[in-house]
């Protein structure tokens, strides 16, 4: 099989969401044991991965308790997808400073706690695969360009992107076979998508949360959004040894937004 990933465990966290649920289905067709973390309940028709973990990734103690939980269960970790993130549409000027600390104690401090606390066990699992383990972290297109009434998330996504590179540079320095990459979607069509565009329309800058998804899909170079399988399909290419050469790269899956 193609991109087989038989005989891996991976934890993906933020799987109750559209994108994080997408990558379980893919990590799980590709032949993986996927064990799918978030706060404690799997919304309404989500499908559940092979295992479920109740996951607070802004405390070091929850991330403890779930490695260990990992340990026990499957005695591995072969890839660690780090997805949870959330988005805060605010003006610049208004925002307080709670706000823009939860921001990036998702999207940041989750990604760094994730990768610190599971370490460990992907370090062991590393000399065990070709390709050896894998991590990738959910960047954005907002890590790579500016975006209007969204600073604590483009900030926050824009360290995912260099926390990303500079944990491979070390990585490579210190022979760990952990592969380090992160992945840069534009719009996904997404219940997420949905509650940003009708956050422009609460802050009274756009009517219509529909004028909102026209102009976001027209800023697309192919005219659309994309589909949660999607972005998975390129998280499962570098989960697997077919992406044994990518460490410290960018994948960027944005429909061509940041070409121009």
């Amino acid at each position: 099989m193609t991109g087989s990933l038989e005989q891996t465990v991976a934890l993906v966290t933020g799987a109750g969401g559209g994108i994080g649920s997408a990558i379980c289905v893919a990590l799980a067709e590709a032949g993986a044991t996927v064990i799918g973390a978030d706060l404690p309940t799997i919304p309404a028709g989500r499908r559940p991965p092979s295992d479920w973990l109740a996951l607070d990734v802004t405390r070091p103690e929850s991330w403890d308790a779930g490695v260990t939980a990992i340990r026990a269960r499957h005695g591995r970790l072969d890839i660690l997808v780090n997805n949870a993130g959330i988005d805060r549409i605010e003006r610049f000027e208004d925002m307080t400073l709670e706000s823009w600390r939860l921001t990036q104690a998702v999207n940041s401090d989750g990604v760094f706690l994730g990768m610190q606390k599971a370490l460990p066990l992907l370090k062991e699992s590393g000399p065990k695969r070709r390709g050896g383990a894998s991590i990738i972290n959910m960047s954005s297109i907002a890590g790579l360009v500016g975006a209007d009434f969204n600073v604590a998330y483009c900030a926050s996504k824009g360290a995912v992107r260099l926390m990303t590179k500079a944990v491979a540079v070390e990585f490579s320095a210190l022979g760990y076979k952990v592969r380090v990459n992160s992945v840069h979607p534009g719009g996904v069509n997404t219940g997420m998508l949905d509650s940003i565009f009708q956050a422009y329309v609460d802050l009274g800058v756009i009517d219509s949360s529909k004028t909102a998804y026209d102009l976001s899909s027209a800023a697309h170079l192919l005219r659309r959004m994309a589909e949660p399988a999607e972005i998975a399909a390129g998280v499962r290419f570098l989960a697997s040894d077919e992406a044994s050469f990518m460490h410290g790269s960018e994948l960027v899956l944005d429909g061509g937004y940041t070409a121009r």
